[in-house]
């Protein structure tokens, strides 16, 4: 394959590729117990390569190197990408392919501790990415409808409205369990993994790869190799999968509980006559909740059984970060702060709200501190366009809840100090000339053509809960039109959703996902 001829050749074997995994889908939807015992063909086919090579290139950690200093410009540049990928498929094929220990970098997280991330060679992420377009579409046939993360055509807002969903209206899913799992990444079982791993896949082959990448090791910062027994290397391709599979245990459990989301209406009607708990899980990768119709004494029970079902993957529940809450005391979760309150000007109407958290705002306003704190020996538009895309990022985030005050409140906090630095920048100027040079009169800052980011003139939105009818890359409209309609939440919720109409295209949004008090 003519890996130069990059548009007519990237087309044809992304092409190729999707029919591949469609037909992998389907085989594994329709056969739940069937093992894949010829895989590592496809991933040494050239076209599952290809791909792979393109999404590695397109990635933003594309320009950092592994342990052996090489990056894919450098390659691409180098050798070049056709015989770069035809060594690593005779690598693979004839067996000698071998990873190498991953680079170990230590970023900093808004609490001020240290988050482990373990960056993999290009020919590693290579070889990864098409494991992972290979066994995405066997394992996402097996995922349950709660788990939200590291999945195609799924996004944080849909566990939000998920959440929000269940704890609205007479529904009663009262007490929640905040559930963190400890160092989820870092401390998976291996051997408790694989054998989840090997319930799909039959092909030793593809076995052993994966297996290598977990046992490849981790050369810290201090040039010091260390062995790695337990965990999957936070920032490989691949690992987020792994997680989801490991984290499938937890999903298993709450579908198969007497009170989980496989009762009936009646049946459940049944066991809250009877003062036994139902409850449904909401989980987007290692952060989850439970919520739960019962007692907070309940809440207790399943938050202990759920660290034994766990504690069978090598995971631990943190004990100061798993809480239980009540819907009406509010629950922080993905960014959001959820809460149940009565609506303003009535006594008893009680609706579910999700704001902005303020541990979110708080990380948002110290970031835009930090940025202009910076050196005052910059033009203004330097300083505005990081600003400008922090905000946009994040006001698009939140615009799908009631954000319109958090919003008001990140235009006064950004325009005060975008105004500090300028006056700490012109100390001898008076605000007539600074009004006039930066804002032609007015009081909205700009400079050469770039404006500051007006978070108050972002529109909020209300997003569409899709229950059940989220579609994979993978399917077709007639499969999805008799897909059983079953949710983590109320299985019988998603009647009257529009249907799908293109598998392949992500849905825009549209049913409430909150709506302003």
């Amino acid at each position: 394959m003519n890996t130069d001829d990059s548009a007519l050749t990237l087309l044809a074997a992304e092409r190729r590729v999707l029919e591949i995994q469609t037909k992998l889908h389907r085989w594994a939807t329709n056969d739940p117990h069937k093992p894949f015992n010829d895989l590592f063909n496809l991933v040494a086919d050239p076209a599952f390569l290809l791909v792979a090579w393109y999404r590695v290139r397109g990635n933003k950690g594309a320009k950092t190197p592994g342990v052996d200093g090489r990056t894919a410009v450098s390659i691409q540049f180098g050798p070049g990408v056709e015989p770069f990928l035809a060594q690593l498929r005779g690598a693979l094929r004839d067996r000698s392919f071998t990873p190498l220990p991953v680079r170990e970098r230590m970023i900093p997280k808004p609490d001020g501790r240290l988050r482990r991330l373990g960056i993999p060679t290009i020919a590693d992420r290579v070889v990864q990415a098409s494991l992972k377009l290979v066994l995405e579409p066997i394992f996402e046939a097996d995922f349950h409808p709660c788990s939200y993360g590291f999945r195609p055509n799924r996004r944080a807002h849909d566990a939000i409205a998920e959440m929000v969903f269940l704890t609205m209206g007479q529904r009663k899913f009262d007490w929640i369990v905040e559930g963190d799992i400890k160092a989820c990444f870092d401390e998976i079982d291996h051997t408790a993994l694989m054998g989840r791993v090997r319930r799909r896949v039959g092909d030793k082959r593809v076995l052993a790869l994966v297996k290598a990448f977990l046992k490849a090791g981790i050369l810290s910062e201090e040039r010091m190799l260390r062995k790695t027994d337990v965990g999957a290397p936070q920032g490989a391709i691949l690992s987020p999968l792994l997680s989801n599979v490991a984290l499938s245990v937890l999903d298993d459990f709450v579908a198969q509980a007497p009170g989980g989301p496989s009762l009936k209406g009646y049946q459940r009607q049944a066991r809250r006559r009877r003062g036994l708990p139902t409850y449904r899980l909401v989980r987007y990768a290692d952060d989850w909740c439970l919520m739960i119709t019962g007692t907070q004494t309940d809440a207790e029970m399943l938050r202990d059984e759920i660290a034994g079902v766990l504690a069978t993957m090598g995971l631990r529940l943190s004990p100061e970060k798993t809480l239980i809450t009540h819907i009406e005391q509010g629950v922080d979760f993905l960014g959001w702060h959820v809460q149940r309150h009565v609506k303003k000007g009535t006594i008893d109407q009680c609706f579910v709200y999700n704001y902005p958290s303020k541990k979110a705002l708080a990380n948002v306003t110290g970031k835009i501190k930090t940025l202009c704190r910076h050196t005052l020996n910059q033009d203004l538009a330097d300083l505005l366009l990081p600003i400008n895309q922090l905000l946009q990022g994040w006001c698009t985030y939140f615009k799908t809840g009631v954000s319109f005050q958090t919003f008001q409140y990140l235009r006064a906090f950004v325009w005060k100090h975008v105004w500090m630095w300028i006056r700490r920048k012109h100390p001898k100027s008076n605000w007539k000339e600074l009004r006039r040079r930066y804002c032609a009169g007015g009081w909205w800052p700009s400079d050469n053509g770039v404006t500051l980011f007006n978070p108050d003139a972002v529109r909020t939105i209300r997003y569409r809960y899709r229950g059940a009818a989220i579609p994979t890359p993978w399917s077709d409209r007639h499969e999805d039109r008799n897909r059983p309609k079953e949710t983590c939440g109320e299985p019988d919720t998603s009647r009257g959703v529009r249907p799908v109409r293109e598998a392949v295209k992500e849905n825009p949004p549209a049913v409430m996902l909150a709506g302003r008090p």
